[in-house]
């Protein structure tokens, strides 16, 4: 099911089923919350609270006050963690992700070899959530392992 723009905050994809409940990775709702509010949070944080905690973090909101509330929250809440504070981020602003347009070289490419195309039309036509999670899987030196199921859950 695609994420519309109200439910994108805390829509996890058919293809994280395997850690939604226990949380035991990041989805990228909550991710995409994070490059948003400017925050670098580690797995290691992440793993450190409570699993009602994170879900707490899945059902975030992600509008203007509520990611600057977020941003402040994981820092107050990861101050006292072994790894450390959480650290800021420059915030997300004019990410392909965040814009119609050409979608980026390295989605096309990727989506390419998986036998997909990702015409500028495709890529407006899909949610932020869903672009920002092609651009994640993409990305040069990360494995794609999620890619192929991720790109055959958008364009069914």
């Amino acid at each position: 099911m695609r994420p519309d723009q109200a439910s994108q905050g805390s829509h996890c994809f058919d293809f994280e089923h395997d850690f939604v409940g226990n949380w035991r990775c990041i989805p990228l709702c909550v991710r995409r919350k994070l490059d948003l509010a400017g925050i670098k949070l580690r797995l290691s944080h992440w793993l450190a609270m409570p699993e009602a905690e994170r879900q707490e973090l899945v059902l975030w909101g992600d509008d203007a006050e509520a990611l600057r509330a977020l941003a402040t929250h994981l820092k107050q809440r990861t101050r006292d963690l072994p790894d450390g504070e959480a650290t800021d981020l420059p915030i997300a602003s004019q990410e392909p992700w965040q814009q119609g347009g050409e979608p980026p070289v390295a989605a096309t490419t990727a989506a390419a070899e998986l036998g997909y195309s990702l015409s500028p039309e495709c890529w407006l036509a899909l949610s932020e959530l869903e672009r920002f999670a092609l651009c994640k899987l993409a990305r040069p030196g990360h494995d794609h392992h999620n890619l192929a199921a991720a790109l055959a859950e958008v364009f069914p």
